[in-house]
């Protein structure tokens, strides 16, 4: 059973946010050996300056570095990474797989996205849309994803 970790910083708070991500994990059980790692968001002014932002930045990809998975494919999830449809997404997956990858780290940034120096070392940049989530929805918005791919790799009507 392949191995998908989502290294995530920032931590869920709202009941609704805690309850969609535990139905999706739920679900994700039948198909992944599933992990959610929180890390601590760095904590900056209402107006940080860039150099706030980027000190930020490298102490949260120091403690991504940290709690990396060694081995299998890094995928970052950034607003420029290549945009995917479900099918995409599930053909990308069933890619890896079939490479021998049965380690899957998706990595979810602060509001400030991810420090440049991880995103480099992914093997994968992926964005959902142009548009910008808070990264506390887009965590239960990967979720589904990964259920649904799982469901069109094996052919179910929940994609329909």
């Amino acid at each position: 059973m392949q191995k998908v970790t989502v290294l995530c910083v920032g931590k869920l708070k709202e009941p609704f946010y805690i309850q969609a991500a535990g139905e999706y994990q739920k679900r994700l059980a039948r198909h992944c050996k599933l992990e959610i790692v929180e890390l601590p968001e760095q904590r900056l002014g209402d107006d940080p300056s860039e150099a706030e932002i980027e000190q930020s930045l490298l102490k949260e990809a120091a403690m991504i570095g940290e709690k990396l998975p060694r081995g299998g494919m890094l995928i970052a999830m950034c607003v420029e990474g290549t945009e995917l449809s479900s099918v995409q997404f599930a053909q990308k997956l069933q890619q890896f797989a079939s490479r021998g990858a049965s380690q899957l780290t998706f990595l979810i940034g602060s509001s400030f996205g991810l420090h440049p120096s991880i995103k480099e070392a992914a093997d994968l940049k992926l964005s959902v849309s142009p548009m910008t989530f808070p990264h506390h929805l887009f965590r239960v918005m990967l979720l589904e994803q990964l259920y649904r791919a799982y469901q069109i790799a094996n052919g179910t009507k929940y994609h329909k």
